[in-house]
């Protein structure tokens, strides 16, 4: 079950329902050929017209919006179909030559219960995964019974299935941290940034961060490291960054890597042979994090270390 990142999608829809905002949910429920957005992707749109989210890379977005303005007055939901052969998709702007189904429902009772918002939310909220059907016929969505691997439509039902948003757990409020922690959280990651070092664990230096000033071994061990989690050391510090490193080892993280060079992390393996880890376990962790792109400032470095990040995220050997 791999993340689209839009559980951030259904948190707002859910904060929009309770601050009384009438809201309109589109959903990706299939795609054919060249498409910008998989299936599953999300967009909100507001009675105000403010939106969250997208369905394409801007094709088609404008005739979604009209259409979810019109469903916010009369209720229930809508199937649009857009394709390069259909007058109205050159008209939006689909010229990449695939085509998009979007299923357009309202938040309400007769569409989307706003009370499958919020079970959504608490579930998301405790790491577990959510699951939904979306009826094709007009019908209201319900939960499902069970998830599917992927979202997909079958026959006149879209079963959608949204795992918790990926996590990464940044060892080190260091310079790198700030803009990679940035560019992260932008990029859909859960973040949190770990350091017992007060003059570094700022609030000030991580605006908008989770940020937790502490050891590393007491902070991982209430967090919930499923195969959803990632972690990266940066601190250079062997009493922070291994002590990371002792709690993580093992657990079922789809990537660990740690900052530093071929040498330090030499002397990482090292140390880590010697606590008692055995070499395949310890040849999980990639040092020196980051992919080889010639970066030299902190912010060109937190490039390199998000990318190969979000290439073990998508099951791509990063190069």
């Amino acid at each position: 079950m791999k993340n689209s990142f839009d559980e951030k999608i259904l948190e707002e829809a859910n904060d929009w329902i309770n601050t009384n905002q009438r809201v309109v949910l589109a959903t990706v429920i299939q795609t054919w050929g060249s498409s910008p957005r998989q299936v599953g992707s999300l967009m909100l749109v507001r009675e105000d017209s403010q939106i969250a989210g997208s369905v394409s890379g801007g094709c088609v977005e404008g005739a979604v919006i009209d259409a979810a303005l019109e469903i916010i007055k009369t209720g229930g939901s809508q199937r649009l179909d857009f394709g390069v052969a259909d007058a109205t998709a050159w008209e939006v702007g689909l010229s990449c030559g695939g085509k998009i189904s979007v299923l357009v429902m309202a938040v309400s009772d007769t569409g989307f219960a706003p009370a499958l918002l919020a079970d959504a939310a608490k579930s998301l909220a405790q790491r577990l995964p959510v699951g939904f059907c979306l009826p094709v016929n007009g019908e209201p969505a319900r939960h499902a019974a069970s998830f599917t691997a992927a979202s997909a439509l079958v026959d006149d039902e879209f079963w959608f299935t949204q795992a918790p948003r990926p996590q990464i757990i940044i060892i080190g409020a260091v310079h790198i941290s700030q803009h990679l922690a940035s560019m992260a959280t932008q990029s859909g990651f859960d973040v949190t940034v770990i350091d017992p070092r007060r003059t570094f664990a700022t609030v000030e230096r991580f605006s908008g961060i989770k940020l937790v000033s502490d050891w590393p071994d007491r902070v991982l061990g209430k967090m919930v490291l499923d195969q959803e989690t990632a972690l990266v050391a940066l601190t250079h510090d062997p009493k922070i960054d291994d002590a990371a490193l002792h709690l993580v080892l093992g657990k079922p993280l789809f990537h660990i890597a740690c900052l530093g060079s071929r040498r330090t992390h030499a002397a990482r393996l090292e140390r880590l042979s010697a606590a008692g880890f055995d070499d395949d376990v310890t040849a999980k962790i990639k040092g020196p994090a980051g992919l080889d792109i010639g970066a030299k400032t902190p912010a060109e470095i937190a490039i390199s270390v998000l990318a190969e990040l979000v290439a073990a995220f998508r099951g791509k050997t990063a190069s």
